[in-house]
């Protein structure tokens, strides 16, 4: 744990609300973090017999973010926010998908998430999701499930990578 992680405590004190966002950004952080130290061959090594490379994951991550907190929260298609029409087509990579580019875009899609839901309230709901209207509590707890898995594919990935 670094030392810029709440406390335990601290995260219970603090509202349900808050707690959440805590949880999210300490998940999206350390998504990010894996690719600490990696060259863009280790980065973008395959290890596995899906798509799923260290590099893809972050890149991943960001379609998670614009999908669940602009594409859910705005109503706006996935074509004119700019993503791929499914998840799986998230994984690829392109010779642009660089370890500094794909970063900066899943900081931004970040912030851009805080700022989409800091006007909105745990119980409102989300009408631009393709699964109906979800309260925002909802989202935020998949989303938080989906980067907990993905934070665990990435450590086991990242081991590998750096034990080869």
């Amino acid at each position: 744990m670094s030392s810029s992680a709440p406390s335990s405590q601290d995260v219970f004190d603090r509202p349900l609300r808050a707690q959440f966002e805590a949880f999210l950004d300490e998940h999206r952080r350390a998504l990010g973090d894996c690719l600490d130290g990696l060259t863009e061959e280790q980065a973008r090594r395959s290890l596995v017999p899906s798509r799923t490379t260290l590099l893809g994951l972050v890149k991943h991550a960001t379609f998670v973010e614009r999908v669940w907190f602009d594409e859910a929260v705005t109503c706006r298609s996935r074509a004119e926010i700019g993503i791929p029409a499914t998840a799986d087509e998230s994984f690829v990579l392109t010779d642009d998908d660089t370890i500094a580019a794909v970063r900066r875009a899943h900081r931004e899609a970040c912030q851009a998430s805080r700022l989409t839901t800091s006007s909105l309230a745990l119980d409102d709901v989300l009408h631009g999701n393709r699964r109906g209207p979800l309260p925002l509590r909802w989202v935020y707890l998949h989303v938080l499930r989906e980067l907990a898995q993905h934070c665990g594919h990435a450590d086991i990935l990242r081991e590998q990578v750096l034990d080869r």
